[in-house]
């Protein structure tokens, strides 16, 4: 089986194992950008499909190899969708996952855990090269709410509060299989994997 090199739009090294750990049966061999010294895109766009495109469109021209960008973030229904695209710099300027998570809990201090609904949004983008006309769009949806406190030590971002009522856990209290079957992440590249697999390359 021969195999694509695809570089990945990310420095995330959260996103960059669970991309590879999704990708592991698949005949496409994905990178990271940091290895090819590509610097991360201004993320200037209004929704995750905009900032997606500018993503994967700025790692494309920048190694000349076909790229795959995400975005992707949590929203909640009682803070009208935030954080939304601003999920990772929610806290401001440096940011971490440990500030913003706290940032969320403090702004629903006082929201009742039946308004508590909030769900992780993925958007991935695939393009050939930078100036494709036509990329793939596919996007992944995973429901939840929110605790009053962290749980667990698995995953990254918001995991530690994000709870999955189908397993009764947190995100980050799932097995990385389980979550990698269930995720917004999983669920788009998952749709991604099945088009590249009839995709003119």
């Amino acid at each position: 089986m021969t195999t694509q090199t695809i570089v990945l739009a990310s420095n995330n090294a959260g996103k960059v194992r669970e991309f590879n750990n999704l990708l592991v049966n698949s005949p496409f061999t994905v990178i990271p950008q940091k290895e090819l010294n590509i610097s991360e895109a201004d993320e200037t766009g209004l929704t995750f499909v905009e900032n997606a495109i500018l993503k994967a469109r700025h790692a494309a021209q920048h190694s000349n190899l076909p790229a795959i960008a995400d975005d992707s973030g949590i929203e909640v229904d009682a803070l009208q969708g935030a954080p939304g695209i601003y999920s990772a710099r929610f806290s401001g300027k440096g940011a971490s996952d440990e500030s913003n998570l706290q940032l969320l809990l403090e702004k629903l201090n006082t929201t009742p855990e039946a308004y508590r609904t909030a769900r992780y949004q993925c958007v991935i983008v695939y393009m050939r090269h930078a100036t494709d006309p036509t990329p793939i769009i596919c996007q992944g949806t995973w429901e939840g709410r929110i605790l009053f406190s962290p749980r667990g030590s698995q995953g990254f971002g918001y995991d530690p509060i994000f709870y999955v009522p189908t397993h009764l856990c947190t995100a980050a209290e799932l097995p990385p299989d389980i979550k990698n079957q269930l995720s917004h992440r999983a669920q788009a590249l998952r749709e991604l994997v099945q088009y590249l697999a009839h995709f003119p390359k």
